[in-house]
């Protein structure tokens, strides 16, 4: 039976007994029912999304220090013979362009969860210490093991965001449900504590280029056989779809997830994991971008309301076609140099951020 039933939507009328959930309201209108309604049509909102994000592939594909043409591309296919458009195109242009896909859509879906998990719309995996601790895990790793497997090292890294993650909810833990916005700024502090201890080991190892390679999110050494871990983020944003009903229960409060017959450690425990991985994925194939989930999100909320199954399609493309976005602006402000994505999402992102913040008191 749906977890959205004629009997389960009967539970979820207003109750005075029942306390509203925090995070659904604390970024836009507070809520009185059950989530908010979407403001735009969400096919409109998706297709619209689809078609941004085929314009920035096709200038993404085309953009690039190497001579490209499309006709070449038209030349190879019509002679059935590969040229030097058709090499490039293959071995990197389209790695580079499908990494920047699969990066969008896993951290802004990653940033969704966690959003959900910790019912607050001001937190991202780099907000909770997911990423920074990822970090962490691969320097020990690479530093202890250096001719260890890549899988090895995405499953320690995995494990220190785990680790990571549940410290700072035992640093919120005692924190009042209404000072939403103490939870972000504990989450930066917490943060900036794991980076500042990474960067202390990696300068006593003489391991800062290492270490600077997964603090700043860069595309330009993606080629294929380079990115392929990535598509393990895609097969997790699968699974966040088909528990995105029980992830929205959980989001409305403990006392209708309990009503509902729906585990909330369980499902806590699955976002956690589910996080954590796609953090750790992105940090050792590309490494950290700020900002996405935070960003993304909040975006997706005000404009489709809060339950999971509708918006996750619109999270994912839109957080596809904004790292798109990024990372044409790098290639283009300094041609033929580039400006890490990370950079300049960083730019935009914390300027949202800050709009944010200061505009959910007053609507509150």
């Amino acid at each position: 039976m749906s977890l959205f039933s004629h009997r389960a939507r009967a539970r979820l009328k207003p109750n005075a007994s029942l306390p509203v959930s925090n995070w659904q309201g604390s970024a836009s209108h507070t809520l009185g029912s059950k989530y908010r309604r979407a403001a735009i049509p969400p096919w409109l909102i998706n297709t619209a999304s689809l078609i941004i994000m085929g314009l920035l592939v096709l200038l993404s594909l085309s953009i690039g220090v190497a001579d490209f043409s499309w006709s070449g591309i038209l030349q190879s296919l019509l002679t059935q013979s590969a040229n030097s458009d058709s090499s490039l195109l293959l071995v990197s242009r389209i790695p580079r362009t499908v990494a920047i896909i699969l990066t969008g859509i896993a951290m802004a879906v990653a940033g969704m969860i966690i959003q959900v998990v910790l019912k607050n719309r001001f937190v991202e995996p780099s907000m909770v210490g997911a990423t920074q601790s990822a970090a962490l895990g691969l320097l020990v790793v690479s530093l202890l093991f250096p001719a260890s497997a890549l899988i090895v090292k995405m499953s320690v890294a995995t494990i220190a965001a785990v680790f990571g993650m549940m410290l700072f909810m035992l640093l919120i833990h005692r924190i009042p449900p209404t000072d939403f916005l103490m939870v972000p700024l504990i989450g930066i502090v917490f943060g900036g504590i794991i980076e500042a201890v990474t960067t202390f080991i990696a300068y006593q190892t003489e391991s800062l280029q290492m270490l600077s390679v997964w603090q700043f999110g860069d595309f330009s050494g993606v080629l294929a056989g380079r990115y392929e871990l990535l598509w393990l983020t895609g097969a997790l944003c699968v699974l966040a779809y088909i528990i995105a009903d029980k992830l929205t229960i959980v989001g409305l409060g403990d006392n209708i997830a309990l009503n509902l017959g729906i585990s909330k450690r369980q499902v806590t425990w699955i976002g956690v994991g589910m996080v954590a991985m796609m953090s750790a994925v992105v940090v050792v194939t590309v490494g950290m971008i700020p900002f996405i989930g935070l960003v993304v999100p909040n975006i997706v909320s005000r404009l489709m309301g809060d339950k999971l199954r509708r918006s996750l399609p619109a999270v994912a493309l839109l957080g596809a076609s904004a790292v798109l976005l990024c990372d044409i602006i790098g290639r283009s402000i300094r041609y033929p140099f580039e400006v890490p994505v990370a950079t300049v999402f960083g730019v935009v992102g914390t300027v949202l951020f800050l709009w944010l913040l200061l505009r959910a008191p007053s609507e509150r």
